[in-house]
């Protein structure tokens, strides 16, 4: 939820996939909670956080999911195909362990995120039977992608990006060129540490994370 504090700051909402693998439930990704979270303006590729789970390039097959590896269509049951397959729709581009929650960002133009659960499949990486628990930062192998600047989704916001009012003093993130009731009202021109050093034409402060937290909106 985006809230309107006293300075009229606003949060933005990412659009969000909820989905799940056969390997384990899976739910939408979160944008940026508040926290250090990733550069915003271009999107710092973060490296895998202590105590994540393996992320090396290992082909099909030899990692669920891995970064580099792809995964089929479909919001339900997706599965992990080889990359050059008919059935392939989305690219890992990060794989961090634990909850996304809590660990390092995806990149800044995800278009979608799968978090994986752990469960007891027949077949896994290490034989064992059990999958780590963890997400997967995915892009779409084909347009259009939500996450790009102006796309109207992916889990974070960036510069680039435009929101529209909900209500409730509330924004969420919308496609720039949108019409009608998703039209959107502000776009984020700038990241910047402090909201001193947005432009004068600013007129909302979206929340971004990192080290340049404050994303500089100027009305449409």
């Amino acid at each position: 939820m985006l809230e309107r504090g006293a300075a009229g700051v606003l949060c933005a909402l990412s659009a969000v996939l909820v989905a799940a693998v056969v390997t384990g439930v899976l739910t939408g990704c979160h944008g940026p909670s508040g926290g250090p979270a990733g550069e915003g303006a271009g999107g710092e590729r973060p490296g895998p956080a202590a105590g994540s789970a393996e992320v090396r390039p290992s082909g099909y097959g030899a990692v669920f999911l891995a970064v580099g590896e792809c995964s089929s269509f479909g919001t339900v049951d997706p599965t992990e195909v080889p990359c050059d397959s008919e059935r392939a729709a989305a690219r890992v581009v990060a794989r961090e362990g634990g909850r996304a929650s809590g660990g390092p960002p995806c990149p800044a133009t995800t278009d979608f995120v799968l978090h994986i659960s752990e469960r007891r499949p027949a077949a896994d990486e290490d034989g064992d039977g059990a999958v780590p628990l963890g997400y997967a930062c995915m892009r779409k192998l084909q347009p259009p992608h939500p996450g790009d600047p102006g796309g109207g989704g992916g889990p974070r916001t960036i510069v680039g990006d435009c929101v529209r009012d909900i209500g409730g003093g509330r924004v969420r993130e919308a496609a720039c060129d949108a019409e009608g009731e998703r039209a959107p009202r502000f776009k984020v021109v700038e990241a910047v540490a402090v909201r001193a050093d947005c432009p004068a034409s600013t007129g909302l402060y979206v929340r971004l994370g990192g080290a340049h937290p404050v994303g500089c909106a100027r009305p449409l």
